[in-house]
């Protein structure tokens, strides 16, 4: 009897399992392909769009600079100083008064030459479906630029369409080691998230609220 139980729970497992694998590589597969000839890595091969969205992360982690928050910041303000882009949409965390991330990038953006006029904070970008929804709910954009890091904007981009936005990818640089297995394999169950959050359990953004006009240089984008 024992043994029998034993039989049906291993099998009960490893269908599970197996059920779970076959989840995530579907989900993946849908992400990549939204993706498919959205990314880039050269700024001169980037369309122009009227507008960066810069996804928030935090400056330090383990008491120091975060490299992927260095890379987000310095590729905006290089598409804006480079005419690709005419304002910039800072999206983060903001979650209690003592923890701001898009205050932070402001700050950090206004250091490297941005003007502050043509920034434009998203506070409540608590994940990256929040900032996309919100891009275009609150802040009424359905054309710009996603900036994060490459392994970062596919699922930004498969949310981005769901949302029937028309967005492109500009991959920040990150660590020089590379990303770490670990977030390599978190993004992989963030993206199997991001399908079934839209597709199946049709999730929204924690909070919307007022519409909010982006700022613009004048650049006729």
């Amino acid at each position: 009897m024992f043994r029998r139980f034993w039989i049906r729970l291993a099998l009960l497992t490893g269908t599970s399992a197996l059920a779970l694998m076959a989840l995530m590589w579907w989900a993946n597969g849908r992400v990549a392909e939204a993706a498919a000839g959205r990314v880039y890595t050269r700024l001169e091969d980037l369309p122009a769009r009227p507008v960066a969205l810069v996804l928030g992360t935090s400056k330090y982690s383990r008491g120091r600079l975060n490299s992927y928050y260095v890379g987000r910041i310095r590729a905006a303000a290089e598409l804006y100083h480079s005419g690709k882009v005419a304002g910039i949409l800072v999206s983060g965390d903001n979650g209690s008064a003592s923890y701001n991330e898009p205050a932070q990038m402001m700050a950090d953006l206004v250091a490297l030459g941005v003007s502050a006029e043509h920034i434009t904070a998203d506070y409540a970008g608590f994940r990256t479906l929040d900032s996309i929804y919100r891009a275009g709910d609150v802040f009424g954009l359905d054309s710009y630029v996603i900036v994060t890091q490459a392994f970062h904007l596919p699922r930004a981009l498969y949310l981005a369409q769901r949302k029937g936005h028309d967005a492109v990818g500009y991959a920040a640089p990150g660590p020089r080691r590379g990303v770490s297995p670990r977030l390599l394999a978190r993004e992989v169950l963030a993206r199997s998230v991001a399908v079934l959050d839209t597709a199946v359990l049709n999730r929204g953004p924690r909070y919307l609220g007022e519409p909010v006009e982006v700022r613009l240089r004048n650049s006729g984008l």
